[in-house]
């Protein structure tokens, strides 16, 4: 899956600086942009400078970027700037905001300056806040140095959580298992706080259309068969490994049709008394591809795995697990675990994951993974909430050496367990997590700047680093 992120980048000035300077940094900052592939739109045909400094370019400029279709806006200062008219602009599509400004030079001989970029850039941070316009500040700085690239990078990440969380329709189906309480959510409440729609079908819809594709042997089951033959070791008759790839081909046919971005299945015990398997292997080929699968109906996982995927650019796919048991020697370890729905490009190298059958239920039906993945750093995430009230628990770990065990899995530490536990235990949040082999805190914190009524829970100390990385401090 490949996101793409359009910036409507404004450049400023303020007619008592140098305007050739200006012009002159406007052009530097897009040859930079462009040795980035940063997808952007200027406004070089708004005025012969190609800068905002006049309020009649005001309604130009949002209607070129209304028509193109912006996800985010940047104002690179190349003076002091015109901080009315940059909040104006912005007032106008209520995106993720990037302030920067290139580092000012010394004094001429004659006393005079160029630019005053730094004191440009105090103005426009109080009158966005004025606005009511949340922003992301890049702090003042050259553009050779590490932390525009990596600001910026971090923003564009951001600023496509956003864009994904404002989009997003997960397909659920089927209801939540009725003894997993912890999977209710307030469907209403998704859709007045962040515009998150539910579309619900009913597991006929599926299994009807499994059924139909496993008979008729369709193309597609059967170049899924043979991509699950390539590339797992599989453990189960040929006609079970027929209907797996039919639920995959199925669920991902759905979610297309009904233009969703993630899917939420009861997992168990319907599925398995109406087409005899599990359905952990179609999870982990589709959320492989980019269309992450929740188990147990669960809509907020389904919504943390969205996240998780968007923050990372899609350049590595997230997993869905459950906090599971603690490590028996390492007392910061934690087993994550789940029957096998986590991505077969996880699978720790050197090893295939099995297509198999599940370590529980009575059933023992065809479908679960078995594999350990790779470990190495991760984030750990889970969008949550109740009583009214959302935040998106976050923070690191590593992976460590462990027993083995069934589905999939991986053993990790965190840097202090019980108190993390702590907050598991007394919520809003519940046994399920998404992990990603990335460091997304940084631009998960930013994100949740754009997204009223979401707030980040770091369970380790570290907003304070975080801040600290996004400053250029580390």
């Amino acid at each position: 899956m490949e996101y793409k992120i359009k910036i409507g980048m404004v450049p400023t000035r303020r007619n008592i600086f140098s305007a050739q300077d200006a012009i002159k940094y406007k052009r530097l900052i897009q040859d930079k942009l462009d040795s980035l592939n940063i997808d952007y739109i200027d406004i070089d045909d708004i005025n012969e400078e190609g800068l905002l400094f006049n309020e009649d370019d005001v309604d130009k400029i949002i209607d070129k970027f209304r028509a193109a279709k912006i996800d985010a806006l940047f104002f690179p200062h190349c003076n002091f700037g015109s901080e009315a008219l940059v909040c104006k602009v912005a007032d106008a599509f209520k995106l993720p905001i990037l302030l920067w400004g290139p580092r000012d030079e010394s004094p001429l001989p004659d006393g005079s300056r160029l630019r005053d970029t730094q004191c440009g850039l105090f103005a426009t941070g109080k009158i966005l806040r004025r606005f009511g316009l949340p922003f992301t500040y890049m702090p003042n700085c050259r553009l050779e140095d590490p932390v525009f690239e990596r600001g910026l990078s971090n923003f564009i990440a951001a600023a496509n959580v956003v864009k994904e969380f404002r989009n997003m329709r997960i397909l659920q189906i089927s209801t939540r298992p009725a003894d997993f309480w912890t999977m209710m959510c307030n469907e209403g409440e998704l859709l007045e706080k962040f515009g998150i729609e539910i579309h619900p079908i009913s597991l006929n819809e599926l299994t009807d259309m499994v059924v139909e594709l496993a008979q008729n042997k369709d193309h597609e089951v059967m170049q899924t068969v043979g991509f699950i033959k390539d590339n797992m070791e599989v453990c189960i008759p040929e006609e079970d490994a027929i209907r797996v790839a039919a639920l995959k081909v199925a669920m991902s046919r759905l979610s297309k049709k009904f233009k969703c971005k993630a899917i939420a299945i009861q997992c168990w015990d319907a599925l398995q008394q109406a087409i005899h398997i599990m359905p952990c292997a179609a999870n982990s080929l589709l959320t492989d591809e980019g269309m992450p699968v929740a188990c147990e109906t669960d809509i907020h996982g389904a919504i943390t795995a969205v996240m998780a995927q968007a923050a990372c650019m899609s350049k590595t796919p997230p997993f869905f697990a459950d906090w599971t048991v603690r490590h028996p020697t390492n007392d910061n370890g934690e087993l994550l675990q789940h029957c096998g729905p986590w991505p077969i490009s996880l699978a720790k190298k050197g090893t295939r994951a099995k297509l198999d059958r599940p370590f529980v239920f009575p059933e023992h039906c065809s479908g679960s993974v078995s594999a350990e993945i790779k470990g190495g750093e991760l984030s750990i995430m889970r969008f949550d909430g109740d009583n009214g009230k959302y935040s998106v628990l976050l923070g690191k770990a590593h992976g460590i050496e462990g027993p083995y065990c069934a589905g999939t899995y991986l053993w990790i530490e965190v840097d202090n367990w019980v108190r993390l536990e702590e907050k598991l235990v007394t919520g809003p949040y519940v046994h399920h997590c998404v992990g990603v082999h990335a460091d997304i805190l940084p631009v998960i914190y930013e994100a949740c700047k754009y997204i009223p009524g979401l707030q980040p829970d770091f369970y380790d100390p570290v907003e304070e680093d975080v801040k600290a990385w996004l400053r250029g401090e580390v």
